[in-house]
């Protein structure tokens, strides 16, 4: 360490003695641990010992600098580092004080969360929003910061955006009353506060739409900036606050009541101007754009803004995570801000933030177009099915649709963005149903979707092929395993490849940051450039079969008799070589209205082939590469011990849906309501190893699961506890795992079924229940 980075930190530190610096406040702790790691990066590093190289020190001070930021972080691990500095200790002492502290921080890190999934894997409606942030930050994964050509690719097709941005900042900084003088924009708050900061910003954007009409007069007003820093947005399950926005409400004002569904630009406010580089300021803006993403459903996209202090950076939140511009001062680099503002207010919808593809009548009604045959058909969308909350990851949508000349039929839309190393879903949909298979949701037609006349995918149409190795700094999330950013874990893919996002750290060198960007190194390691970086492409599916999620059966008979119809369809679709490997509640559907002429779909079906895989029975079967494929509460013992995924692992998971519906409602039909049992809601989040380990708890002692189903199943349910029994007995039989594949197992388990539907003792048991209440 430099005499004069020493010197600095000891001014800075005013005190004489080293025991003083156990008394200050946490915000002086913060404050002087961020000024010394800037200082050491600036320093000579050079002069380090062989034991320490330049690239481990800075990706250290890196993560030390995050940790310090983030909330809940002990400062008591670089009390330390601070004392070494000011009782001019040697170099050796200081670098290894960093290294005991991030080594011991990642190591706290680790025992909160080891394993995690996506923000839209929770079984229940009761999401653990204690461990939200946590499973948030491991689904957006890497966020790349400090790309060049951000606003090129994001702005850059926004025509006449360039030249009118530097027309209207030459006229911001002319006449009698400029609105930019001397670096400086005329009234801004110094102190950062939020609601002062709003209405400058307020005023600042209708004043810059006003100068900027002479060159899109059309667009000047589409949107308007808008805060509620204290309340929560409607239309939201949680209580998430947007700081700030623009809005598509033109007469909206910073005030205005507003929805996620309205809400076009989403950013956040921090009045520190080191919250710039804080994981937890970049967390709320992901977690608003979640928000944005679940609350407009054909949303592809969002970006978003972080002010702090002056500084000001663009963000984007996409199906493959997070991107970032270079920051900016907005008073040092006045027009890059109006060039942003400007940008906010004109970018397109129809080519930019939603999807084109879906057309809005003049009445209101949305529909897409397709050709079969060489004709051209009409496909009105009735309403949103599904709409998974997530940022990065397929982000399934479903829509219940019909044809324009058969209104009667329905038919079931879904859009979801697969990761280009995964088997096509419409393909294997096609083959299933062109193979007879009975008890699947049935194929209508599949195509990749085209924006702007190009394959509608991340990496290039979204993002416009930037190059993420080209970010000045690479931030990871809590370094934990994180499998599939779906609703599903899936931590290797049958290819060997690894899955949705890959699991590699790409470690980077903090020192391109003080080089322009023509010179910047491209991120580069043996483990990530020789790997193709990950993509996801929008791909649409339709189906012929539509109905409703099997847990709202209208009674016990036929809930069971649904579950032995989508075992049947497993087994139809297992002997068309086809393993399904995502068996859930949201997965198997019931059609209660057969008989109604107005909806011939399947009595009971199994859908959403999007972790399905070709079976090659010629081949002898491979090694278990440690895959672990399926949505986490469901997962066979053996598929979470990392087993070769086999059509038992699918049938065992048939039992834990069956299980989990009986623990989870306690009414039927749609009325039933997930309630919230604690026990079995860590099932979503716990280390899949723990999982495996939990569940042979609950099955492998019949005394035990009987104490536990009279404990655990609700009352509506508890007339299916010796059904569940029995199923457990054939399914683990003498209390095992199975250790041979036995197709046996199918009718074994409808068996069980069948017998369940038709135990007087259910109705008996249902009689006596409605004479008590």
């Amino acid at each position: 360490m430099s005499d004069h980075a020493r010197v600095k930190t000891v001014k800075r530190c005013n005190y004489r003695a080293i025991p003083i610096l156990y008394s200050k406040s946490h915000a002086d702790i913060q404050n002087l641990t961020l000024q010394l790691l800037l200082d050491l990066e600036h320093s000579a590093i050079c002069e380090l010992t062989p034991r320490y190289s330049r690239a481990a020190a800075l990706h250290n001070i890196q993560k030390l600098k995050s940790a310090v930021l983030s909330e809940g972080f002990d400062l008591s691990l670089v009390q330390p580092i601070l004392a070494s500095a000011i009782s001019c200790t040697p170099d050796n002492d200081i670098w290894e004080s960093i290294n005991d502290a991030v080594t011991e921080y990642t190591h706290a890190s680790s025992q909160q969360i080891q394993r995690v999934h996506n923000t839209s894997s929770f079984a229940t409606l009761s999401e653990h929003h204690q461990y939200i942030d946590q499973i948030l930050k491991a689904e957006i994964g890497p966020l790349y910061v400090g790309i060049p050509q951000f606003y090129s690719a994001f702005f850059g097709c926004v025509s006449g955006l360039q030249e009118a941005s530097r027309a209207v900042f030459q006229r911001c900084r002319k006449g009698i009353n400029p609105l930019f003088v001397a670096d400086m924009w005329e009234g801004w708050p110094g102190d950062a506060n939020q609601e002062d900061i709003l209405t400058w910003l307020s005023d600042l954007t209708d004043k810059l739409a006003d100068l900027s009409k002479d060159y899109r007069p059309e667009s000047a007003q589409l949107r308007r900036p808008v805060a509620r820093p204290n309340r929560p947005i409607q239309g939201s399950k949680e209580e998430h606050k947007l700081e700030i926005g623009f809005v598509s409400d033109i007469n909206a004002g910073k005030d205005t009541k507003c929805l996620w569904a309205e809400t076009l630009v989403a950013g956040v406010l921090k009045s520190n101007p080191t919250a710039d580089t804080a994981a937890r300021t970049w967390l709320d803006l992901g977690r608003s754009a979640r928000e944005v993403l679940a609350a407009q459903d054909t949303r592809r996209f969002v970006l978003g803004f972080a002010i702090c202090g002056s500084f000001m950076r663009t963000w984007t939140f996409d199906r493959l995570g997070g991107v970032a511009s270079d920051r900016s001062d907005i008073n040092t680099n006045g027009l890059q801000f109006v060039f942003s503002v400007l940008g906010f207010l004109w970018i397109s919808d129809e080519q930019y933030w939603f999807d084109p593809t879906i057309i809005i009548t003049e009445d209101g009604r949305r529909f897409i177009e397709i050709e079969q045959d060489g004709q051209v058909q009409r496909l009105f969308l009735e309403g949103v099915i599904k709409r998974t909350p997530c940022i990065a990851g397929r982000a399934t949508t479903c829509w219940k649709a019909y044809r324009e000349d058969d209104p009667g039929i329905p038919l079931v839309v879904k859009d979801s963005w697969q990761d280009t190393e995964h088997d096509e879903e419409g393909r294997l949909l096609q083959e299933a149903t062109n193979a007879g298979v009975v008890n699947v949701a049935r194929y209508y037609y599949h195509s990749t979707v085209c924006v702007r006349g190009k394959v509608d995918d991340v990496r290039y149409n979204i993002r416009g092929g930037l190059d993420i190795r080209t970010a000045t700094t690479l931030h990871h999330s809590e370094q934990a395993e994180a499998p599939s950013a779906g609703a599903s874990v899936a931590n290797a893919q049958h290819k060997g490849q690894s899955t949705d996002r890959p699991n590699i750290e790409r470690p980077y060198s903090q020192d391109r940051a003080f080089l322009p960007p023509s010179k910047r190194p491209r991120l580069s390691s043996p483990n990530d450039i020789s790997e193709k970086p990950s993509n996801r492409i929008h791909r649409r599916v339709i189906m012929r079969d539509y109905g409703k999620p099997i847990y709202t059966a209208s009674t016990h008979s036929i809930l069971l008799a649904a579950l032995e119809g989508c075992i049947t369809g497993h087994q139809s679709l297992h002997k068309a070589g086809i393993l399904h490997r995502d068996i859930s509640p949201h997965n198997l559907m019931i059609n209660e209205n057969k008989n109604n002429n107005n909806n011939p779909s399947w009595p009971a079906f199994l859908i959403d082939l999007d972790l399905a895989i070709k079976e090659q029975r010629d081949i002898p079967a491979p090694e278990s590469n440690g895959s672990k494929t399926g949505t986490r509460p469901f997962m066979a013992i053996g598929a979470l011990m990392g087993e070769k995924h086999s059509f038992m692992h699918d049938l065992e998971s048939f039992f834990w849906v069956l299980f989990w519906i009986c623990v989870h409602y306690e009414a039927p039909g749609s009325k039933g309501r997930s309630r919230a049992v604690a026990i079995f809601d860590r099932w979503n989040f716990v280390d899949t190893d723990d999982l495996a380990v939990m569940k042979q708890g609950f099955v492998f002692s019949e005394v035990d699961f009987l104490r536990w189903a009279d404990k655990y199943f609700t009352l509506y349910y508890k007339p299916l506890v010796s059904c569940v029994n029995a199923l457990r007995e054939v399914v683990f039989p003498n209390g095992h795992r199975w250790t041979v594949e036995d197709l046996g197992l199918y009718e074994r388990m409808k068996e069980v079924l069948r017998a369940g539907r038709e135990d007087k003792m259910i109705d008996s048991m249902l009689k006596k229940r409605s004479l008590s209440l």
